[in-house]
C-alpha cells in the first residue's frame, strides 16, 4: 500500500510540477492552492483525497479540504461554456468580431474565461454580459437602437418623488417611514424526487422577513410542514427551517404563505449641519470600519481608487455618494458567478470591472470603511410589481442620524416628470438630475418592496448546518441538505411568489 501511493505521490509531482519530490511538499496547502489557482483541479483533488485518506487530520482540517474540491466543482458549473458556444453567441449580434477583439475582451474580463485542465471554458453567461460590460461591444452589437427601455426605472422614476414629497414633509434626519405596502407571498423549495436517499431526512432552511422599523405585521399563514423553526432575530441570516423524510417515487416540497407590511424609508437631513462626528472609540465604529476576511479587504487597489475618489472630501455622506458615484459609472450590472467561488469579491469586481448587486454591494461597503464610514451588508429580494428578484444592498452609519439604506446597484433614479417634458432624452436626464432627492435616493433611502432577510453575510444558521452552505455569503434562495451531503443550487428548485399587493 505504501509503495502504490508514493508511485502516485511521484506521478502528481512529475505531471504537475510540485517541485522537488516529498510528501510534504506535495501535500503542502501552499501547493494545493498553487495547483488551484492554475486550473489544475484534477491533480488539486486527487493531492486532496490522498492528504484525507492517509493524513492524521482533524475534523476540521477534513472538512475544509472537502470543501476546496467542491468549490472546484462549483466552478466547472459555472465555467460551463466551450468557446464555439460563446462565440457562436457573440457572432449573432458582431458577425464581424475578430480574434484580436476576443483576445483583448478576454485580458479586460469583459469577456469571462478560465483555464480549467488545460481547456479554456467560459462563464455560463459571457457572451450575454459581454455587451452588458464592454462599451465597445455594445457600439458593435447589431439591431439595438439607443437605449432599451427598462420597466423598472420608469416605475422607480415614478413612484420614488412621492415617496421623497410624503417623507420629506418636515425635518425626517432620522429617516421616516412612509406609504405601506401590504404583500401577501408564497416561497417554496422543490427537491425532486431521487436527490436523497429514501427514507432519510431532508434539512431545509427558506429565507424570512426580518421583524424591524421596515416591516411589520408579519403574519405567517400556512406552512407545509406543521412543524418548523424560525430563528430568532439574533442570527443575521433570519430563516424558517423544516425537515422531511425522502420518498423515492415523489419530490419532497416545502413551503408557507405569509403576509407583512413594508415602508419606504427616506432619510432628509443636511450633511454639513445634522452629521456628527464619529467617536471612533466606540466598538460600533471600529467594528464597521474594520476589514472583514475574505470579503472585507482594503488591498492596495481598494486604498488607491477609494483615495483617488474620496480626495480632500471630510463629511462621510459626501464621501459615500463620491462612492456610489464611481462604482455605478464605472462597474455595470452583470450576471454574477457564485459568491462561494469567488476569493474576494471586491477585488474580482475591479479586476472584471463589472458586478451584480451583492459584489458592487460590497464594493461600497469596502471602501466605505477604508474612508472611515461605518458600512455593513443587507439583503434579501426585492418585490417590485412585474420585477421580483434576489437582491442586496448596504447600510451606511451616520453619527447623529443613524443608519441609512444604501443600494448601489440600483444607483441613480430619474424623475420621470422631467424625463417626459424633455425635448430629448439627453435633456431630460440633465433635468432629472437636478431632482437630487429623487436621482440619489438610493443613498439615504429604500423603497417599500423589499423582503429583508439578512443583517449581515456570512453568519450562522438556527438550527446549524452540517455541511458547507451552498451560498457561502449571502443567503436568499435557501440551503437544503440530508446528513450524507449538501445539496447544491440545481439539484433543487426554488420560487418566490407575490400574490397580493395592498396599499
Amino acid at each position: 500500500m505504501k509503495k502504490f501511493l508514493t508511485t502516485i505521490i511521484l506521478s502528481i509531482s512529475v505531471l504537475y510540477g510540485c517541485g522537488q519530490f516529498s510528501n510534504e511538499a506535495v501535500f503542502s496547502s501552499e501547493n494545493i492552492d498553487r495547483l488551484i489557482d492554475e486550473g489544475q483541479y484534477k491533480a488539486a483533488e486527487e493531492v486532496i483525497k490522498i492528504k484525507i485518506a492517509t493524513g492524521s487530520l482533524s475534523k476540521e482540517e477534513i472538512y475544509d479540504l472537502n470543501f476546496k474540491i467542491d468549490r472546484m466543482n462549483r466552478i466547472r458549473k459555472d465555467f460551463s461554456n466551450t468557446d464555439s458556444t460563446v462565440i457562436a453567441y457573440i457572432k449573432e449580434r458582431y458577425p464581424e468580431v475578430t480574434p484580436e477583439e476576443l483576445a483583448k475582451w478576454e485580458a479586460e474580463g469583459a469577456l469571462e474565461c478560465k483555464m480549467i485542465d488545460g481547456e479554456k471554458r467560459y462563464f455560463w453567461n459571457a457572451g450575454r454580459n459581454l455587451f452588458r460590460i464592454s462599451k465597445e461591444a455594445q457600439s458593435k452589437q447589431k439591431g439595438i437602437q439607443g437605449r432599451q427601455s427598462d420597466e423598472l426605472d420608469i416605475f422607480l422614476g415614478e413612484y420614488l418623488p412621492k415617496v421623497t414629497k410624503a417623507a420629506g414633509a418636515g425635518y425626517n434626519k432620522e429617516g421616516k417611514a412612509v406609504m405601506p405596502v401590504t404583500m401577501k407571498l408564497r416561497y417554496t423549495i422543490t427537491v425532486p424526487a431521487g436527490e436523497v436517499p429514501e427514507g432519510e431526512m431532508i434539512r431545509v432552511w427558506m429565507p424570512y422577513p426580518r421583524n424591524n422599523e421596515k416591516h411589520t405585521n408579519i403574519k405567517l399563514l400556512s406552512t407545509t410542514q406543521p412543524e418548523y423553526i424560525i430563528s430568532p432575530e439574533s442570527y443575521v441570516h433570519k430563516s424558517i427551517y423544516m425537515e422531511k423524510p425522502a420518498h423515492k417515487d415523489s419530490a419532497a416540497v416545502f413551503g408557507y404563505e405569509l403576509s407583512y407590511t413594508s415602508y419606504n424609508k427616506w432619510f432628509k437631513f443636511d450633511p454639513l449641519k445634522d452629521i456628527k462626528p464619529y467617536d471612533k472609540e466606540s466598538e460600533l465604529y471600529k467594528k464597521y470600519t474594520s476589514e472583514r476576511e475574505t470579503h472585507v479587504i482594503f488591498t492596495e487597489d481598494i486604498k488607491r481608487i477609494t483615495d483617488s475618489i474620496v480626495g480632500n472630501e471630510q463629511n462621510p455622506y459626501l464621501k459615500s455618494v463620491k462612492i456610489f458615484d464611481y462604482i455605478g459609472k464605472n462597474y455595470p450590472w452583470a450576471s454574477a458567478r457564485e459568491y462561494s467561488t469567488i476569493e474576494n469579491i471586491p477585488q474580482y469586481v475591479i479586476d472584471n470591472k463589472h458586478g451584480d448587486c451583492g459584489q458592487v454591494g460590497l464594493l461600497f461597503i469596502t471602501m466605505a470603511r477604508y474612508a472611515g464610514i461605518p458600512a455593513k451588508w443587507q439583503s434579501g429580494w426585492m418585490l417590485h410589481p412585474g420585477d421580483v428578484n434576489l437582491h442586496d444592498w448596504a447600510e451606511a452609519y451616520y453619527e447623529g442620524i443613524g443608519w441609512v439604506p444604501v443600494d448601489q446597484s440600483f444607483g441613480h433614479v430619474y424623475d420621470q416628470a422631467y424625463m417626459k417634458d424633455a425635448a430629448n432624452e439627453e435633456e431630460g436626464r440633465k433635468a432629472a438630475e437636478a431632482n437630487d432627492d429623487v436621482y440619489h435616493f438610493y443613498t439615504r433611502g429604500l423603497d417599500a418592496y423589499r423582503y429583508i432577510v439578512n443583517d449581515d453575510y456570512s453568519g450562522d444558521f438556527f438550527p446549524a448546518k452540517i455541511h458547507p452552505r451552498s451560498e457561502t455569503v449571502d443567503f436568499q434562495r435557501g440551503e437544503v441538505e440530508w446528513k450524507g451531503e449538501n445539496l447544491y443550487f440545481g439539484r433543487w428548485k426554488y420560487k418566490m411568489e407575490v400574490l397580493e399587493y395592498k396599499y
